[in-house]
């Protein structure tokens, strides 16, 4: 397992998408004026891709798996944030199940990326510039 950037990582480029998805949910007519649940739900999808990218740049496969586990607890963070929003009626059943399921996707790779990174502490994964 290898790449250069954060960018070449495909849970990162997942999170990228879903904080798009996110956006668009956010500008639904009644999810616009809720300015508390917008922040918190974008802040946690941004936080899926800035966890990822911070922890590419780690020196230690565990620092990195560190920081792969925050990005995953906030995917998890922004599926219970779904469950506002719909309950909350922002958005239908359609709309939060494509964004739930890409938080799956997200969770199920960096569970994979970090299971990777434990099991070969000692090896480099990941190329420094």
């Amino acid at each position: 397992m290898s790449f250069k950037s954060f960018e070449e990582i495909d849970a990162w480029k997942e999170s990228r998408i879903l904080v798009q998805e996110l956006r668009k949910l956010c500008t639904s007519n009644s999810a616009k004026y809720d300015l508390g649940w917008k922040d918190q739900i974008l802040r946690a999808g941004l936080s899926v891709m800035s966890n990822i990218a911070e922890g590419n740049d780690s020196y230690t496969n565990a620092e990195f798996a560190k920081f792969l586990s925050y990005a995953k607890r906030s995917a998890a963070e922004v599926r219970s944030q779904l469950y506002y929003g719909l309950d909350a009626q922002y958005f239908d059943i359609a709309a939060f199940t494509i964004s739930y399921d890409r938080c799956i996707v997200i969770g199920n790779k960096l569970g994979s990326l970090m299971h990777y990174l434990h099991s070969h502490p000692s090896r480099s994964t990941h190329t420094k510039h």
